[in-house]
């Protein structure tokens, strides 16, 4: 009866009778993509989790997903597929829910954990027993379609720009129709062989071994993720590929598109051939990425090779491994899903965050552990000399192609036909460059404008024009940098890439502390300290006054808030010493309340002693470390100096 009930929903459309296996993978994939890995780290930076906390957050979720992919498949409660997948797709869509509470530290930790474990339940499951929704017709076309939607989705502008609230939403509701659907879908129930030979007689059937499909989807999701996490990480690679309406358009297409042929290489030349292709797409990714000027074309080439393999890594334990029974089938998808996925994404994100490129020699020896036990399969099984020079040949263009492509297009040693090496000013201009400063950060100050009292004095236009490239900038979400050398010193630069809010309250910079592992934070002040020109602009603040309003109210209540929050780092206050940088100034800086003030005469009027003090906390003193304040209105400006003074007046003898 089990059979003549399975071969006649055969005779349904085949597309028809697998709608509910292409909704299952697009709703898993978009909680994963839209929600786990991208939505929920924008919640967390809305909670303030802090660049130190991120790692056992997501350890967390990453040790969840790790021990129910390995320990779901040997649990025997919820026996029924159907039942497991519902509790995968509920707690999905609870976590996804709970993460918009108010949350502290343990319990962001509890939501990411319980993220790890309702994902991991779901993907486990849904792949070991995807026949059972998606039909045995065309079911690897139907995969791809599932997956490519489920990628398109991401990328839809609304949703990919959306609030952390909108795209938690969002996930929770693909989840709850997913639900709603399985359990009212009527499930197929066929058996191994069933599906059989009717089915997937088109498919290559030649039998790779178990490791070694693992070890290869290790290295893609190895490649993915670390490509991902330098993307999204890098403001400069981000406007080159997703970011903007018609960026995400062209990668959501280029998704679906690369999807549905993955599903048809798979059908037609097997696992093999569809990760070969999907590693030399993300390997070249990988390399373009090093230089941000070829962002435009990794946007295209990355999204190719990652619907390439991500529709395998559904289809693999779903359809292609070999006729084997059901409880072996889970247990190998578990294997694949906490090694390759989980793990494999953990070292690629590892590898991003910590290096913030994918080394070439990374990529060779990726590509030597997909080919090299390939090549040993093929001689092993069909010992001809016109085989073995065919995989000889493609394992040589590989690797000459990314030699050359690192050797003749990326490697940013030398300008051409020069062989003076770069100064540390230019090597600090590229760096500027490359980590996208030029997002957040102008060098162009208006003339006419209040930039000139702020910033410094208007530039030669014509100069900027003619520099390689120009570094205007289209947008200011910081200060203008075009005379930062004059403004700011060394060691203040320093401290900010560190940490920015160690100098800046509230300063929305992300840290660069990494830059000074391998010199490029050095380089990169030299070029800043190398934008100097601060004649014109002394004399404009030696003429600045605070405005009349300001000067008439007395705010020195707020001005002790103030110190604390910009001047206290490296002021003494009670005779503490507050910075952690007290050593790396050549001039200790004083203590406000005690200290002589250097540059106000003895004989200055009380009237005129507030407005040098004000004058010195706004623009700060040029050729010291004392930075100024040039963001805080004339009334923060004035209640700091009230502060001062009053408390000096209160300490002194």
């Amino acid at each position: 009866m089990l059979a003549e009930s399975f071969t006649g929903r055969r005779r349904a459309s085949a597309w028809s009778e697998g709608w509910q296996g292409i909704l299952l993978v697009a709703s898993t994939y978009v909680y994963f993509l839209i929600f786990a890995q991208f939505g929920f780290l924008k919640r967390l930076v809305e909670l303030g989790i802090t660049d130190n906390l991120l790692p056992v957050v997501m350890g967390a979720m990453a040790i969840g997903g790790i021990g129910i992919s390995l320990l779901a498949p040997r649990i025997p409660i919820f026996d029924c597929p159907s039942c497991r997948v519902q509790t995968g797709l509920i707690g999905c869509a609870l976590t996804a829910v709970w993460a918009l509470f108010p949350l502290n530290t343990f319990s962001v930790i509890i939501v990411s954990f319980g993220i790890g474990v309702s994902l991991g339940l779901l993907t486990v499951t849904l792949v070991a027993n995807l026949r059972c929704w998606i039909g045995a017709r065309s079911p690897l076309l139907k995969i791809g379609l599932g997956t490519g939607i489920g990628y398109f989705l991401c990328n839809f502008p609304p949703l990919f720009t959306a609030t952390p609230r909108t795209i938690a939403l969002s996930a929770a509701g693909c989840c709850i129709l997913a639900f709603v659907v399985v359990n009212r879908s009527d499930m197929l129930v066929p058996r191994d062989h069933a599906i059989g030979e009717a089915t997937l007689a088109a498919t290559p059937r030649k039998i790779v071994p178990f490791a070694l499909v693992l070890v290869w989807f290790t290295a893609l999701v190895w490649l993915d993720s670390a490509a991902f996490y330098i993307i999204q990480n890098s403001p400069l690679l981000k406007a080159g590929t997703w970011q903007g309406d018609l960026h995400l358009w062209r990668a959501g297409a280029v998704h679906l598109a690369a999807a549905f042929v993955s599903g048809w290489l798979l059908a037609r030349r097997g696992i093999s051939l569809t990760l070969a292709f999907a590693l030399m797409a993300l390997a070249a990714a990988c390399l373009l990425l090093l230089d941000p000027s070829r962002a435009v074309v990794a946007a295209i080439v990355y999204p190719i090779g990652v619907s390439l393999y991500s529709v395998a890594l559904v289809a693999y334990p779903s359809f292609l491994m070999p006729l084997i029974g059901q409880a072996t089938r889970a247990r190998r998808a578990g294997y694949l899903y906490a090694v390759a996925g989980w793990v494999g994404s953990a070292m690629g994100i590892g590898m991003g965050r910590n290096l913030h490129h994918v080394p070439v020699g990374f990529v060779v020896v990726a590509a030597g552990l997909f080919v090299v036990p390939w090549i040993a399969a093929e001689i092993k099984s069909r010992p001809s000399i016109r085989i073995i020079l065919q995989q000889v040949v493609i394992v040589l263009v590989v690797l000459a192609s990314a030699f050359a492509l690192y050797r003749y297009l990326l490697r940013p040693a030398m300008v051409a036909g020069n062989t003076t090496p770069l100064t540390a000013i230019e090597r600090g201009r590229r760096v500027y460059i490359a980590e996208g400063c030029i997002n957040c950060h102008s060098q162009y100050v208006r003339p006419n404008t209040a930039d000139v009292l702020m910033w410094g004095p208007v530039g030669d236009l014509e100069s900027i024009r003619r520099q390689e490239p120009p570094l205007i900038g289209n947008r200011r979400q910081g200060p203008d940098l075009s005379q930062v050398g004059a403004r700011r010193s060394a060691l203040w630069l320093r401290m900010h890439f560190i940490n920015p809010r160690d100098v800046s309250y509230q300063s929305i910079m992300p840290r660069f502390d990494y830059l000074f592992r391998d010199g490029s934070g050095d380089d990169l002040i030299a070029y800043l300290a190398s934008l100097s020109n601060p004649g014109h602009w002394s004399q404009a603040v030696t003429t600045w006054r605070p405005s009349p309003v300001s000067l008439s109210v007395n705010r020195s209540s707020s001005g002790q808030q103030l110190f604390i929050e910009h001047c206290a780092t490296c002021h003494l206050v009670g005779g503490v010493a507050r910075s952690k940088w007290s050593s790396s100034f050549k001039r200790q800086p004083p203590n406000l309340f005690l200290d002589p003030f250097q540059r106000i005469s003895p004989q200055d009027t009380e009237e005129q002693l507030r407005l040098d003090l004000a004058r010195v906390l706004k623009f700060g003193i040029q050729g010291t470390d004392m930075a100024g304040h040039e963001y805080l209105p004339d009334e923060q400006i004035v209640s700091l100096a009230d502060y001062v003074l009053k408390s000096r007046a209160a300490h002194q003898p």
